[in-house]
């Protein structure tokens, strides 16, 4: 009886593409890792009590609900996690955070970087552990090229470009969602916010900026039967100078025609490079400059067990992880912060952080000049 573990509730808000890969996360994560609690899956909340219903059936929780507001109340619920659409994250994390729940919240955090910041702050008060999903930083193979570049065995980190290209947006006919929404909207909130959270999870801090956004497909398909206009970019631009002296870019296309899932960067340092991309993300490519010239080039390393914590999803190299493994190595990790065994992976302040990178690429594009950024790094 002493070996029981502390039960941890989970109430999940919103059931889409996010809210399913969560519920497998949590399914996963409690399989593959020795958590610190033994999770139950208490209550899904969706827009109608039908499809909550529905939800909870398809993803094992026990209960459902058509008003997320009952979820958070719930005094049973430890955990709030937040898959909903961007502009409702603010409200509720906040109404989480006063109910006592530590908060799990889809990116980006909050529309505007002063919700982030409230946001951050309430949880800080409160003493709750947050996560921010930016699960991309949990692949084993991103842990590695961070473990290089820090070693010193690229030497001087000279440049890095970065890119987010997907195209699910590249139809002019498709309709006008969420994503456009002028406020937290655009290709460089969405996509951005991710190739900007690599650089500095790489490199480290970002010091100052120069943005471009461009709106390509200037209106859409409304649910009244005309066209509203975007307002929005679809594919944001910005030239990065880092702390350490390094320089770079960062590109974020919805538009980028053929691309589903293009999370790329490359390194560049005085001893070595790195090259990376997230359509094969079990590798990372590594060139070594002292290597002799007739064998020189880029090798290509596996992702496998002496790459934690891949062993514990297989213990054979080139079998390959997935995109909701890293979900489940991002669910642990968080839990591992709950449970006071480690600082939180990417909280809330992290998560405000991306979001004012974010902000100053946008106002740097507006106002056709550099934008320091550096007064905001925690």
């Amino acid at each position: 009886m002493g070996n029981e573990k502390p039960k941890l509730r989970v109430g999940l808000i919103g059931t889409g593409f996010m809210g399913k890969t969560h519920s497998f996360g949590f399914a996963a994560a409690e399989r593959v890792f020795d958590l610190p609690f033994e999770l139950e899956l208490h209550t899904v909340a969706d827009r109608t009590e039908e499809l909550a219903r529905a939800a909870a059936r398809g993803l094992g929780f026990k209960n459902a609900t058509g008003d997320w507001r009952r979820l958070v109340s719930e005094p049973d619920i430890d955990l709030v996690d937040i898959t909903a659409p961007n502009a409702f994250h603010h409200e509720m994390a906040l109404a989480a955070i006063a109910a006592g729940k530590h908060v799990y919240c889809e990116k980006p955090l909050a529309p505007r970087a002063a919700e982030a910041a409230e946001m951050a702050n309430a949880a800080v008060s409160a003493g709750v552990s947050t996560q921010v999903g930016f699960n991309y930083l949990c692949n084993p193979m991103m842990a590695l090229a961070r473990e290089l570049i820090a070693s010193g065995e690229l030497g001087e980190i000279r440049s890095y470009r970065g890119i987010h290209a997907e195209d699910y947006m590249g139809d002019a006919d498709g309709p006008f969602t969420f994503r456009l929404d002028p406020v937290g909207g655009g290709a460089l909130a969405d996509l951005g916010s991710h190739a900007l959270a690599t650089a500095e999870f790489l490199i480290g801090p970002i010091e100052r900026v120069l943005g471009d956004e461009v709106t390509v497909i200037n209106s859409r398909p409304d649910a009244k039967g005309g066209r509203t206009a975007v307002e929005v970019d679809d594919i944001g631009r910005a030239f990065l100078r880092f702390a350490n002296g390094a320089t770079g870019s960062i590109e974020a296309s919805w538009v980028a025609t053929g691309r589903k899932m293009q999370h790329d960067f490359e390194i560049y340092g005085s001893k070595g490079a790195l090259t990376f991309s997230q359509e094969r993300f079990n590798e990372l490519h590594f060139y070594v400059a002292a290597d002799a010239g007739r064998v020189r080039g880029f090798r290509r390393i596996e992702a496998g067990p002496d790459h934690p914590p891949y062993g514990l999803f297989c213990v054979a190299p080139g079998h390959q992880l997935g995109f909701n493994d890293l979900k489940a190595i991002e669910i642990a990790l968080f839990l591992e912060a709950i449970a006071g065994q480690r600082s939180e992976p990417f909280g809330f302040k992290s998560g405000q952080r991306v979001q004012e990178l974010v902000e100053a690429v946008h106002t740097s594009a507006v106002e056709t000049r550099w934008v320091s950024t550096l007064k905001h790094v925690a």
